[in-house]
Formats: structure tokens, sequence, C-alpha cells
């Protein structure tokens, strides 16, 4: 029987977890949680950290008066802290039957990700949640917290399958019902959907989420090397196609496919949705250490 801890292991090794403890999640957005977290708003509160005075008002707390100022100004000023407020971060994993593809492995590869991402999350205390979806949700781990919830997070990502095709669509919807509190989401899929991807992403964009579309694929998807007369077939739906393979028939796919990209990441662009496109031969320490953070996702 293998161990959390091996399960952990196969997905991120002791050496570059230890780098990740020097990391932390951030939001372009303030967010309000319902318990107390270990991250600083801008919000005035009542934690254990000042911020700043005012003026007494009838009504106010006595406990937070300033007795010291009273005593030299014979005014009564209030004291405010800085709220500390909890950070959901939300990880979208796809999961449809064409992740399960491409050397190295695209599915694999995503949820390397997911680990380190979630790891980072629950060193610092965030509220993690995890979705696998293909037709829609199909798996979730909610709401853990702490370096404890580690293995977890290692069992659910080491037990999902690759199943069935990817609906970003009905995944959008019933995530944006199931996840009302707003914070950190992460979409980790290669965003081949025949039923489109901006539906999907208008259901997250419309709760006013912190949306980050991290689009992966596989090197036989960006640079294809087959020829000849050929029946391929759509792993997701089974659909098949007679094709004869040639230079012309490539050239033609790789600009089909450059320009879905560069229309997946204008459509990102014009709406806040932070995209990130990466293939799976680039290092996947590169992707957390160097790539995150100049993206601002990761301080």
């Amino acid at each position: 029987m293998v161990s959390a801890a091996q399960k952990s292991t196969e997905l991120l090794d002791p050496a570059f977890m230890a780098k990740l403890d020097q990391l932390a999640l951030v939001s372009r957005k303030i967010f309000a949680g319902k318990l107390k977290g270990e991250r600083l708003s801008k919000r005035r509160g009542e934690s254990a950290e000042f911020a700043d005075y005012r003026n007494y008002v009838v009504g106010d707390d006595l406990r937070y008066l300033d007795w010291n100022i009273y005593a030299r100004l014979e005014r009564l000023f209030i004291k405010l802290f800085l709220e500390e407020e909890d950070l959901h971060v939300s990880l979208l994993i796809d999961v449809s039957k064409s992740m399960d593809w491409g050397q190295p492995h695209k599915g694999l590869y995503v949820r390397r990700i997911a680990a380190a991402l979630a790891y980072i999350g629950l060193i610092n205390f965030d509220r993690v949640s995890l979705y696998a979806f293909s037709n829609g949700l199909q798996y979730e781990l909610k709401g853990v917290r702490g370096r404890r919830m580690m293995f977890k997070v290692a069992d659910f990502l080491s037990r999902v399958e690759y199943e069935g095709s990817s609906n970003l669509t009905a995944t959008g919807k019933q995530f944006a019902l199931r996840h009302p509190q707003q914070g950190i989401v992460l979409v980790l899929s290669d965003f081949f959907d025949k039923g489109g991807y901006e539906d999907g992403l208008r259901y997250l964009i419309s709760r006013k989420y912190d949306v980050y579309a991290v689009q992966v694929l596989s090197p036989e998807e960006i640079e294809p090397s087959l020829v000849g007369d050929l029946k391929l077939t759509d792993v997701e739906d089974g659909d098949t196609a007679d094709v004869t393979v040639g230079r012309a028939l490539i050239n033609r796919y790789k600009r089909n496919l450059e320009g879905y990209c560069a229309d997946f990441r204008e459509y990102c662009s014009r709406r806040g949705v932070h995209h990130l496109f990466t293939s799976t031969t680039v290092p996947f320490d590169d992707i957390i250490l160097s790539y995150f953070r100049k993206r601002g996702l990761l301080k």
C-alpha cells in the first residue's frame, strides 16, 4: 500500500518542496473570508497588527481606547488594526481523455502544478479546494487548510482518472454555483473543448474570481511528426477522419493551432483573465519558481 508521504513525493520531491516554503500565493484583489486567516488586508479591523488611530465616537468598543494618548492629550482615540482575511484558492484540473497524452505526460504535468500551488496555499493557511473536471465536475476536495492536509491533496491527485470529453461550460457553471466565495481560481487544461472555452470562463468572470487560465500542451501537439495516410481518432468522443499527412497539412495545422492559442490569449486579456501557456517540455521547476512569479501569482 502506497503511503501518503510516498504519494506526495511522486508529485513533488522534498528538495523542491523546501523551495516552495518560501513562497505565497498573491491575489490582485482583496477578499474577505468567513474565518480569520494569516493574510493581512487593507481593511481596518481588530487583529493584532496596529494600523492607525481615529477619533472616538459614541458606541465604539471601549477596549480599543488608547488611554496613554488620553493621559497626554485628554482626547479619546480608538486604535485601528489590519484585518486578517482568508484567501480561497481553487484549482480546476482537466482530467478529460485528451489530458492522458504526451511525452512528457500532460496529465502528470498538470497534477504536479496543482500539487505545488496547493502546497504553497496550505503552508500559508489559505483555504484550498481542488476540483477534477471533464464533462463537468467529477471529483472534489473542498476547503482544506494547513500543511498537514497535503496528504489529502496528494491522495486526491493520485486517484483521479482520465475520462470523458472536456466541457468547460458545464464545469464553470457548476463551480460558480458550488463555490460562492471570491478568491483565486486556476483552470489547468489544454483548453481543447469542442463546445468552446468562452461560456465556461464567462461563469467564472461573472463571479469576480481572480481567474488564471493555465494552458498546457504536449510537444506532439505543438510539433506533430505524423506522416502518410492515416485514420485519426478523437480520444475524447471517438470521431474519426481519414487524412493524408504531408508537410502542407502539418503547416496548416500549426497555423491553426497558433491562431487558436492567440485568440484564446486575446480573449483572456480582454476580460482580465491571466493566460499562461506552457509546453510540458518546459522544466516543471521553472514554471513554479520563475514563470508564475513573473506573472504575479506567487511572491
